[in-house]
This record gives C-alpha cells, sequence and structure tokens, in this order.
C-alpha cells in the first residue's frame, strides 16, 4: 500500500487509509491540548513531512481552538492515557455521537 515497514504498521496505514471521509479524528499537541478534526481526503504520501516522521496524511478539517478539557470524551482521553503515537480507533459505543455533539457545539456542521 504505502511506505510501511512491518506487517503491523502496515495495517495500521490500511486502517488509516480506509477511514471513510467525514471521520472524526482527535489529536494532542505538545502542550497536551486535545484538538477535534474531520478527515476530508484521501490517504497520501507526503514526502516534506519526512523529516518529522510524517509521511503518511489525509487532509483534515481542524477545530481551530483547543477543546476544553471538561469536553473531551473520557474514552479519547484514556486512549492519549494509554500512549502511542500512532491511528487507533477508540471502541465504544458513544465515541462518535459524542464528538459528533461536540463537533457541532463548536459551530462546525
Amino acid at each position: 500500500m504505502g511506505e510501511a515497514d512491518d506487517p503491523r504498521s502496515e495495517r495500521r496505514l490500511e486502517r488509516f487509509a480506509s477511514a471513510p471521509d467525514g471521520s472524526f479524528v482527535w489529536t494532542r499537541d505538545i502542550h497536551g491540548r486535545s484538538y477535534v478534526g474531520r478527515l476530508t481526503g484521501p490517504w497520501r504520501f507526503d514526502e516534506d513531512g519526512a523529516e518529522v516522521d510524517l509521511v503518511n496524511v489525509r487532509d483534515t478539517d481542524w477545530i481551530s481552538e483547543p477543546v476544553d478539557a471538561a469536553l473531551v470524551p473520557t474514552a479519547v482521553s484514556r486512549t492519549f492515557a494509554r500512549g502511542g503515537r500512532n491511528f487507533q480507533r477508540i471502541h465504544t459505543d458513544d465515541i462518535e455521537a459524542e464528538t459528533a455533539s461536540l463537533w457541532a457545539r463548536l459551530g462546525q456542521e
């Protein structure tokens, strides 16, 4: 598929590439602040990101300000607390609805 150097990384990349447009994603900055976004485009390899080890990318619409820590869904906080720096799916029944509600509340459509 792309730039993955072992079977586990290849599966992770396949999950990232196959996530539907419109899927919600969360990230954190170096200060631990959380941001929510929605995937808007297909996977692509971006060689310009090699310096920071971020070559597998997708276009994403992000909320410009960090989400207040009190509003971040518990499942998201727990996922970040477990560590890891890769694309992970959060397996709870209500995370999609919680994130969609927050997305709408923060002025996104």
